[in-house]
Parts: structure tokens; sequence; C-alpha cells
């Protein structure tokens, strides 16, 4: 399959041009999960400059530092940098500065933590390369790109030895639903927003994911292709997503991420269900998640003071993450034995259970377009995010898919809601019930607002209890 046109990243992009305005050299960190367009983000920036590409080897127990250096040494010779010998990182980067040493010249170091992980001596010389020659070209801008998982903030960012030398930390977020509609809309536009919202549901707005899809198949054909066969895509990329942490550590991953498959968890919970103790390591590996984009942290807070709460619940956030353990991994035994395609294809008709929990995660991945659907200035929020109230003596329980408050003391409540078919009158009475069970003070507003994908009965519209009530298909226009 081709590769596709680069959509989307304009506002990253412009962070990255707006450095060509310097007048020093710039070192900068892009970082983000795999297949979230790290390389392509920075090889669109590269077109217009001449520039060095760069990537690490993929870890393995065989891969040593040795040969990280010798493959780093072959790609300087296919850039036109040859006859180096491959002994030490100080002497290699010495050479790389001679040919970027005048004029705008890009350099990309891809997979860095691949590259410099088994190497004790690579940072430093890295740092000291960058003190003494690369810096000295005031057009150059060096590019340390890899995963969010904790490798480049624990060496890099929070090393002392590069404390006020990085210009730019760029952490890249999924793609905006719109630019998802755009990437469709390049190959086929005969596509229902049902059948885009299926197909999101499974890869959020992950790029990566998104060019494995043949638009010209049905989306119940690609699943197959991609989530039951032995060599399908989803099937093997659980592994890689995790494949630079210690096999120990990626079990403990597994733990976490499977105890918020089902719903969101306050920590105490997580904890007494994986039977572990409160912090310590658990709580790191949850930070870590979060940090990596495969968790959400949401914190409550108090209507009145309009202050976060220590009421916190960690959500699973990744769509692919949730799709892989409750449809790939149970199967994994069938699928390595090619069990028949009708057998695993049956699956699929169990996908709904998740739908409107991954439905939420594209919702609140594209809040700012929301607050657009919603008519909500961006600067009269106060708070945002899901809403929930544990039971007391006082009150009852209760959460919202997603509240707004703005500074006017209005309270934008927002029900996510997925079913296969029109909605009925139902969700009203079950957003009543949630409001109902909220304590909220004197002199607040509520708009309700429904967020559905296949539509709304005309019973419910004719009622007229949402202040809105959206399709899905406007977060992709």
């Amino acid at each position: 399959m081709p590769q596709s046109p680069f959509v989307g990243r304009e506002f990253e992009i412009k962070r990255l041009q707006g450095l060509t305005k310097k007048r020093s050299a710039s070192l900068v960190v892009v970082r983000g999960r795999r297949g979230i367009g790290k390389s392509r983000l920075c090889a669109e920036f590269g077109k217009e400059m001449k520039s060095f590409f760069f990537t690490g080897t993929h870890p393995s127990p065989q891969v040593t530092a040795q040969l990280q250096r010798e493959e780093f040494v072959r790609q300087l010779a296919r850039a036109g940098i040859p006859g180096i010998t491959p002994d030490d990182w100080g002497n290699m980067f010495w050479h790389l500065s001679k040919y970027t040493e005048n004029g705008r010249v890009l350099i990309v170091l891809d997979e860095i933590s691949w590259m410099g992980s088994k190497d004790s001596e690579f940072l430093g010389k890295l740092k000291n390369c960058w003190d003494m020659y690369f810096s000295k070209n005031s057009e150059l801008i060096i590019i340390l790109c890899g995963p969010i998982f904790s490798w480049i903030e624990d060496n890099i960012l929070n090393n002392t030895g590069f404390r006020g030398r990085i210009t730019l930390d760029l952490i890249l977020e999924e793609i905006p639903l719109n630019i998802c509609n755009a990437f469709w809309d390049l190959r086929e536009k005969h596509i229902s927003t049902y059948e885009k919202f299926k197909l999101l549901s499974i890869t959020g707005g992950i790029l990566l994911y998104l060019e494995q899809m043949n638009p010209h198949l049905s989306v119940e054909q690609n699943i197959y292709n991609l989530s039951f066969t032995k060599e399908g895509f989803f099937v093997k990329e659980f592994e890689k997503l995790f494949s630079d942490i210690s096999s120990r550590s990626m079990a403990t991953y597994r733990d976490i991420i499977h105890c918020l498959v089902d719903e969101p968890k306050e920590l105490t919970l997580i904890c007494q269900e994986l039977e572990k103790h409160q912090g310590g390591r658990y709580s790191t590996h949850l930070d870590k998640l979060v940090k990596a984009g495969f968790v959400q942290r949401d914190f409550s807070w108090d209507l009145k003071s309009k202050k976060p709460s220590k009421l916190s619940r960690y959500r699973l956030s990744d769509n692919y993450l949730r799709f892989y353990l409750k449809y790939i991994a149970p199967n994994q035994e069938k699928i390595d034995q090619g069990e028949s395609a009708n057998r695993l294809l049956a699956h699929l008709t169990k996908l709904e259970d998740i739908m409107g929990l991954q439905l939420e995660n594209l919702v609140l991945h594209n809040r700012q377009i929301l607050w657009k659907l919603m008519g909500i200035p961006v600067e009269e929020i106060v708070m945002e995010g899901p809403f929930f109230q544990n039971a007391t003596v006082r009150q009852k329980s209760s959460q919202i898919s997603y509240m707004v408050q703005t500074r006017f003391n209005t309270l934008y409540i927002c029900e996510i809601k997925f079913s296969k078919n029109t909605l009925g009158t139902s969700v009203i009475q079950d957003l009543k019930e949630k409001i109902n069970r909220l304590k909220i003070p004197k002199r607040f507003s509520i708009r309700p607002v429904l967020i559905h994908v296949n539509g709304a009965q005309d019973s419910v519209l004719d009622q007229e209890y949402f202040y809105k009530t959206i399709d899905f298909s406007e977060f992709l226009t």
C-alpha cells in the first residue's frame, strides 16, 4: 500500500518551523507512542532543507551496543559520510558535525532509546559533541525522536547534562477526528459515518493504524485481515508497543490495562483487584502509562470552589489496547492455529460491547472540537472532563461521561451514548437520574447535551430536553 499523503500536524509543523527563525542551533525532542507519526512529521519538516536521518536498531538480546554503532556507521555511509570506524560515539558524532557545520541542516536521531540505551557513554558523548561542535552552526537543528515511555524523559529531559539545552519538547497526540476524515476522503468518499466510527473505535487517531485499513474492503473484512490472521498487523502490535521495556515490567503493564478494560477505576480499587499494595511500584507504572498516552487519569472537581478534588480515576484511553485485550488476546491460540474465518468473525458480533467506551475515548480526545460544537468559547471554561462523585451520607454516587463548567456557573452535562439503533427516550431518563444525583450548588444553570452515533428518535428530539444533540459525523467535518 502506498504511503498516505501527509495530513494534519499543522500546529506541530509551525512549532518546528519557528525554530528556523532563531539565531542559534536547536536541540529538539519529539515524543509519542508508536505509530503516532513522529518520523513522518520529521520527514515533512525536513523536506525544505538538507537533512540526515538515522535510526536505532530494534532491541533484542542479540543487538549489542557495538551492533548499534555499526548500524549507525552504515547509515552514515549511505548518507555520504563513508570511512568511519564504529568504535566511539564521540568520533562518529564529530565526523557528522563536519558535514553539517554550515547552512540550514536537520539531523534526526530516530528511535534514540534503541540507539543509545545499551551504551553508557552514548548520552555523554552526544552532549559533549553538541556543546563543542554541533551548536556552533547557528542554523543546525537536531531532533531526538523516540517513544514517550520514560527513557527520553529519564535520560535526556531530566538529565542535568542536557539541562538548558533542549529548545523544544514536542509530544504528539492522536490525530483529531476531522483530520482522520480527511485521510479517508483522500481515498474513498462513500464510507458511512457508522463504518468510520467502527474503524476508529479500534484505531483511534493513530496514523499508522489508519494506514493499515483498505477502504475498498468492508470494515469486517479489514478487521479480520488485521486482527484474526497469523500475520495480522494488530495481532503483533501489542508486543511492539512495549518492546523497549523488560518482560517483567510488560507483565505488570498488561495486568494494569487489563484491570481497566471494562471501566475506569480508582487507584485503591486497581490495587485491590490486582492484590497489590497501594502506591510504590504500581503507582509508578500507572504514571508511565499515563505519560505514554495509554491511560488517562481523570480528576473530578468541586463545583463550588472550581478546584480539582483528590478524587481521580484511571481510564484506559487507548482504543487499540481495549480491542486487543477483549478480542485478539483471548483468541490468540485459535489465530495461531489458523482457525477458519467464519468462526473468528463471529467474535465481531460482540464488538458492540465496547463501543460505548470507545466512543467516549474518541470524544474525550477531541474536546476542542466538542467545545466548538457546543458553542463554548475556550476562555469561558474553568473546569472540564469526566465528572464523578462517590456516595457519602449526604450524596449518592454519580458519573457523568463529560462535563464543562464555565465561569458563569453553567454546566454542560454530556451524555455520550452508543447504540446500534436510534436512541429512544430512555436516554433522557438516564441522564435525568444522573443529574438528580449530583450535588449542584444554587444558581447554577444546567444544559444537557447528547452525543450519539446512529441518531435519536423523533420522540427524543420532540421533548427538547437536550440543549444540543450532536451526531458523531459532526466531529468528522
